[in-house]
């Protein structure tokens, strides 16, 4: 990928891999029996397993942080040295994992991690301040370069040698390095916000979803909280697909094999599909995504160019059989409802269709305050044809110039990834980050050349002739599953008025306001907020606290001198007390706020 190339090619890389070495001596310095094995950068720091005599305590811990910072203290070089492979044994005939590794390169060209290289490597050394170790680099030219202020030990964790969990289980010392200590800082502030922004502790929370071992794993259930916001999402999707000429269509959770296997899905995706049922002689699959059934919903009806372009939208769930290691809360889970829609267009017709999508995404960046965003051109690879892409090279490089040029003429930055298209066409991929920076993938906008003809889809052109058509794939909000993840951890559960499950709490300062509270509750739901009445026996302050955590925008107080006015005391979840307000005035201000989506 073009990011981790530029990463590998940066200083902060060497300065990383460089660490883990000056880390890698620090262990062998407290413990000199020990057996090490690899140590690489890795996004955001860096790691390195060990083979120890005992298991490492956080007191292990501050040790070897502080001979990391002695090391870093003086100035010592990072020296290389290419040598053969007896000379590289002779050098560490006393651990077993560089030996293995000197074997790889020597006999096959392989690297640490048991992969083929392309070509066979040099072997060689990198040696500072005494320690050695097996290493290709790259690495800063010595330790002066390491800011010791920037350099912090993280965490302990195992892992198997080269993977195999038939092999030897390691202990991996992971850390992170930065040029300055005010990025370390804000490395580690970031690392906190998001442990208190986890959608996971949130969500559990704020009593949005649960998941339930009988239901099975990854099979989220949503709860109230969690189903208005499905709802209030899947209103603007619609809302936003009828003012583009969208229509609306549904198909069954469950089809026939031979449908799957005449879109192409089987071969390419049977992993990832849950297994068949068998009903009466015949295979029948639960759907892990809806294209070929909107494919049969076009062909249902002959089309004219005259109809064209013709856009299907649905909300269908569709079920994905993700490995249980991979299941991440709402972020990858096996049942998802996916934002989902199919676009029919002739191929004069497709730069403007395929950025109208584009643009879809930019209103949900505004609407949803996301202001650091990724176009990702996805791109297949030659040597992929007929295995995981459709075999037609001239197609794929005329589709992907088509998107490239849409791309262009439409002024949108991207960046170019190769071989990460899906197998039927090109794509756009969007990553998105959060308030935070926490990095998400989010929507996707697909160009399919290849499945049309196989359902034998047309429409007559203007000169009376049949014409394929170009179908594209397009889910702006992702499924209702990621993107209500990611916009949990974006606003820190504090969702945006519109969104909130509950908007308002009216919060009645004794039993002697319950009537009144509840008069306010009819009206204000009479306007169309969403209004709940804390009628619990716990102190005023208490409830206001309560309401906080649960992230509630508006707290309602009301006692005798708003029971008077007609009034409520309107208090803001940051804690900020804006005093008495007419009902009706609270009223039009929350419903402004609903209606503006801000």
């Amino acid at each position: 990928m073009a990011e981790q190339e530029r990463y590998e090619d940066s200083e902060l890389y060497r300065v990383r891999h460089s660490a883990a070495h000056v880390m890698a001596q620090a262990v062998m310095d407290i413990f000199p029996e020990a057996k090490y094995t690899i140590g690489p950068p890795v996004e955001n720091g860096f790691y390195y397993d060990f083979d120890l005599p005992r298991t490492l305590t956080p007191e292990d811990m501050k040790l070897i942080q502080k001979k990391m910072r002695k090391t870093l203290s003086g100035k010592h070089e990072f020296l290389k040295k290419v040598l053969s492979a007896d000379e590289a044994r002779e050098i560490f005939k006393d651990q077993p994992y560089k030996l293995e590794l000197i074997a790889g390169l020597e006999d096959g060209g392989f690297d640490e991690y048991g992969n083929k290289l392309d070509e066979k490597p040099e072997i060689s050394i990198y040696e500072h301040s005494g320690f050695v170790d097996l290493c290709r680099g790259p690495h800063v030219e010595s330790t002066a370069q390491i800011n010791a202020k920037a350099v912090k030990l993280m965490s302990i964790a195992g892992a198997y040698w080269r993977g195999d969990e038939n092999n030897t289980q390691l202990q991996r010392i992971y850390g992170t390095a930065w040029n300055t200590k005010e990025e370390l800082d804000a490395y580690l502030w970031q690392l906190e916000e998001a442990k208190k922004r986890d959608h996971r502790k949130l969500g559990k929370e704020l009593d949005i979803y649960a998941f339930d071992e009988e239901v099975g794993p990854g099979l989220p259930l949503w709860l109230p909280n969690g189903a208005v916001i499905i709802e209030e999402l899947e209103q603007l999707a619609k809302q936003m697909e009828r003012e583009a000429g969208y229509k609306q269509v549904r198909s069954p959770h469950l089809t026939k094999e031979s449908l799957f296997i005449r879109s192409g899905h089987l071969p390419y995706y049977a992993e990832s599909m849950y297994p068949p049922m068998e009903m009466e002689g015949t295979n029948y699959y639960i759907k892990p995504m809806n294209c070929p059934m909107h494919h049969k919903i076009f062909a249902a009806r002959p089309h004219s160019y005259r109809d064209l372009p013709i856009r299907l939208a649905e909300y269908g769930t569709c079920y994905r059989y993700e490995k249980s290691g991979e299941l991440f809360g709402l972020m990858r889970v096996r049942s998802m409802q996916m934002n989902d829609a199919h676009i029919y267009c002739s191929e004069a017709q497709f730069e403007e269709e395929f950025m109208a999508v584009i643009d879809l995404y930019m209103k949900y960046f505004e609407i949803f305050n996301i202001d650091k965003y990724v176009m990702r051109f996805s791109t297949h690879a030659k040597e992929g044809l007929g295995k995981k892409y459709i075999d037609n090279e001239a197609l794929w490089l005329k589709t992907e110039e088509m998107v490239r040029r849409a791309m262009k003429n439409g002024g949108v930055n991207f960046v170019e990834v190769e071989d990460e298209a899906a197998f039927y066409g090109p794509k756009i991929d969007v990553q998105v980050w959060s308030a935070i920076g926490k990095e998400f993938t989010l929507a996707t906008n697909q160009v399919d050349f290849a499945v049309p003809p196989k359902f034998d889809l047309k429409f007559t052109n203007a000169q009376g002739e049949d014409e394929i058509p170009l179908c594209i794939h397009r889910a702006p909000l992702s499924t209702h599953e990621r993107m209500i993840g990611f916009l949990i951890e974006h606003y820190a559960g504090a969702m945006p008025v519109w969104i909130s499950p509950v908007q308002a709490m009216i919060i009645p300062i004794t039993d002697d306001h319950l009537d009144y509270a509840y008069e306010v509750k009819k009206k204000l739901e009479k306007a169309g907020v969403r209004v709940e009445v804390a009628d619990d026996s716990a102190r005023m302050n208490a409830k206001i606290r309560k309401a906080q955590k649960k992230k509630i925008p508006y707290m309602l107080i009301v006692g005798d001198a708003e029971m008077e006015a007609g009034s409520v005391a309107l208090r803001m979840r940051d804690g900020e007390d804006k005093g008495a307000i007419p009902v009706d005035d609270f009223a039009a201000l929350a419903k402004k706020a609903i209606a503006d989506r801000s």
